[in-house]
């Protein structure tokens, strides 16, 4: 989507971390009208002391992502405050991290869904506004390199991410013919405060088996991320995504080389079965239909 300079982003998590990163960016280099949403009132209160003292057109709402009939009301909100919806920005996020055999029923609902069904609410609240206004629009998902890598005691967020970015892969081809547009952007490390995600996790999913507000942990998580992108540089290339109608948003080409060999192990599983007599069956059967198999898409 080019030319952003007077169009509408509604952000998810906008108040902090790579949410607020990107609403910076968005709103005061982009020229964009910007509506951050947050769980935090107090954390949007600080955006807003920010966002105040800077030439930026920028509206707060608290919200509750996993709240339907609290996200309809924020779109609506957001619609009379600033016009139609052109850029969502699914960020928000949380995550916390231990052995799956620790988990409780908790665990999991707590991470699903805000990280799976906050952004399948925000999907299903603006994507058909988006295609009623009928002047385009864009998508952009973040999920994380999670979607690529499975690591011990990340495997809640992990599923989450994972999820998230076949939802993205999906709207990928199913939104062109809306004029709308799709990324996916998975991070890394972002200098943000993630690792402190447990302060924000509400009372109805009290019961966990992992940490819950530990500074020794917090500390650990922190080291790991500290190095990481900052969240306006990152926030910069989210907007250029955006603006290029670029899907895979992938920045760490440290990651490569891990990719490649899962991938070519994906590949020699497939390859395992190529004689198989079911396999020249079905190719048979393409052949004489004159089909093709799914799946390809251009590159992007």
């Amino acid at each position: 989507m080019k030319d952003l300079a007077g169009k509408t982003a509604f952000i998810t998590g906008g108040a902090s971390g790579v949410a607020l990163g990107q609403a910076k960016v968005l709103a005061e280099e982009a020229g964009m009208k910007v509506i951050i949403a947050d769980i935090r009132q107090e954390a949007l209160d600080e955006a807003m002391d920010y966002f105040s003292t800077r030439n930026a057109s920028v509206h707060a709402i608290q919200l509750d992502l996993t709240d339907r009939a609290a996200y309809a009301r924020a779109a609506d909100e957001a619609e009379s405050v600033f016009g139609p919806v052109h850029v969502l920005c699914n960020t928000a996020g949380v995550s916390q991290f231990g052995a799956i055999e620790d988990a409780t029923y908790d665990d999991w609902d707590w991470q699903m869904d805000v990280n799976v069904n906050g952004v399948i609410n925000g999907c299903m609240t603006f994507i058909p506004r988006m295609i009623k206004h009928a002047t385009g629009g864009h998508v952009l998902i973040t999920a994380s390199m999670s979607a690529f890598v499975a690591l011990p005691s990340t495997g809640i967020y992990c599923t989450t991410k994972y999820a998230v970015r076949g939802l993205a892969e999906s709207l990928r081809v199913e939104m062109p013919k809306h004029n709308i547009g799709v990324s996916l952007l998975c991070p890394g490390g972002v200098n943000t405060n993630i690792h402190r995600a447990v302060e924000t996790r509400p009372e109805k999913y009290g019961e966990t088996g992992y940490y819950g507000v530990d500074e020794v942990v917090f500390a650990r998580l922190k080291s790991v991320i500290e190095g990481g992108f900052d969240p306006v540089d990152l926030g910069r290339i989210a907007r250029e995504a955006i603006e290029n109608n670029q899907f895979w948003v992938l920045p760490y080409p440290e990651f490569a080389e891990g990719q490649k060999q899962r991938d070519q192990e994906v590949i020699d599983a497939m390859m395992m079965y190529q004689h198989h007599p079911d396999t020249i069956r079905r190719a048979k059967i393409r052949e004489e239909m004159g089909q093709t198999m799914p799946g390809a898409s251009k590159a992007s």
